[in-house]
């Protein structure tokens, strides 16, 4: 019956988690005929879903006005749960500060869920996760309510794969992983997500797709540290990395092109591998490969800070009491996201010298609270001109290509390639 009622889009959808993840999905299966109710702790993000206003910049909610509540309304009671069919869980899953799974908001959506979940409904969880959450954890949580996942309600993972502002790739295009707890869960899960992606790939297990979710970022952190450490190699033997990664990507064969940069950035890249690495421990396993690539990758940071203490000295300055600007605050060019920024580390490890720092992102136009930095919550972006002791470039956007940065006469320590040249002003790292 769920089945029949996903196909004739008389299922009603719920989203748990309106951020980068839910609110696409969210849009996707408005655009595809469904009614939706997006959940949220966040009164702020209700209201200004409910009043026409996101708070993403690159994301357009264009396609959830003038509905009415019917088609879509954001809310933060749970108990309107039991009216939806399909429930979707998109909330953030990141570290602890010993670098260990903070699974808090996962247990707690399924917690607050558990109270309302009925015969019949779909859960799934999109939160990307280490292996055997969906099957033992949320399953464990839920079925306390009297009902077995597989025979009352059917329960499956598909992680998510978001890009922020890509323009090759989109939700509807990407692939979309599936796994079941059962044949009929599976089979569920995967008729919801065909109603708005091209294509669905079937997994054997939410195991199989939690892991799977967990080497594509896994991948790409390895990656990334390996052009890390060339770039600080580089450095030393005064080679211009960004030139070798060019040379290198001329081959048609054997070689995919990563670039390095002043420490990871978004939700995935430099939390995910910690989730796998945690879980190996509990198999008497340690992986010591991707432990190496996720310590190259947050020791950056501290590599841009040793550069910029060099260039300020050789203007015969000290990093305590130098006005730096910092460019750029979001942790990918073109958008508004900063989690998990390394531009973040790069304030707080420059003001701790005693550095005063300014920063530009017109993206991100005043800081607002995070888990982790919650102190610079407030600050606002200003212009960029001169009257500094050094800028540093953090984020490559589109706007800090078309700086006259030798009108400006600051010298400058760039992260991201945005200055191809160096000498005289201008110096990598």
């Amino acid at each position: 019956m769920l089945i029949e009622k996903i196909t004739a889009r008389s299922a009603r959808v719920g989203v748990i988690g309106l951020g980068y993840v839910g609110l696409p999905l969210v849009i996707a299966f408005v655009k595809a005929g469904f009614s939706v109710t997006g959940f949220d702790i966040d009164e702020a993000k209700v209201a200004a879903l409910n009043e026409g206003k996101s708070y993403i910049r690159h994301i357009d909610i264009a396609p959830l006005m003038n509905l009415g509540d019917r088609v879509f309304a954001a809310t933060s009671d749970f108990s309107k749960i039991s009216d939806v069919d399909c429930i979707l869980i998109c909330v953030p899953t990141p570290l602890n500060k010993n670098r260990e799974p903070d699974m808090r908001f996962v247990f707690a959506t399924a917690e607050s869920i558990v109270r309302y979940v009925r015969k019949d409904q779909l859960v799934i969880l999109e939160s990307t996760t280490y292996p055997g959450t969906t099957e033992e954890d949320v399953r464990a949580i839920l079925e306390k309510s009297g009902l077995a996942a597989g025979r009352d309600f059917y329960l499956a993972f598909s992680p998510e794969r978001e890009d922020p502002n890509n323009k090759d790739f989109s939700l509807k295009t990407v692939p979309k992983l599936v796994g079941g707890l059962t044949r009929n869960c599976q089979a569920a899960a995967a008729a919801l997500y065909r109603c708005v992606v091209d294509t669905t790939v079937s997994v054997s297990s939410p195991k199989v797709a939690e892991t799977a979710k967990l080497l594509e970022n896994i991948y790409r952190s390895v990656n990334i540290a390996l052009v890390n450490e060339m770039k600080v190699l580089c450095d030393r033997m005064g080679i211009d990395v960004w030139e070798v990664i060019d040379a290198a990507a001329t081959k048609p064969f054997g070689f995919q092109a990563f670039y390095p940069g002043p420490g990871l950035g978004g939700h995935c890249i430099p939390i995910d591998p910690f989730y796998l690495t945690w879980k190996a421990r509990e198999y008497g396993l340690q992986t010591r490969f991707i432990e190496l690539a996720g310590e190259i990758n947050t020791s950056m940071p501290d590599y841009v800070v040793s550069r910029v203490m060099k260039v300020l000295n050789e203007y015969g300055k000290a990093v305590k009491g130098s006005k730096i600007l910092l460019l750029g605050l979001a942790y990918k060019a073109n958008v508004d996201d900063d989690r998990e920024s390394p531009s973040y580390h790069l304030m707080e490890k420059l003001e701790n010298l005693g550095a005063e720092i300014r920063y530009n992102d017109p993206y991100v136009p005043v800081i607002k609270k995070t888990r982790e930095f919650g102190k610079f919550a407030g600050r606002k972006s200003v212009e960029v001109g001169a009257g500094y002791d050094l800028i540093l470039i953090a984020t490559p956007h589109a706007e800090y290509f078309g700086i006259d940065y030798e009108a400006l006469g600051t010298p400058v320590v760039d992260t991201r390639n945005v200055i191809t040249r160096q000498g005289k002003l201008f110096y990598k790292a």
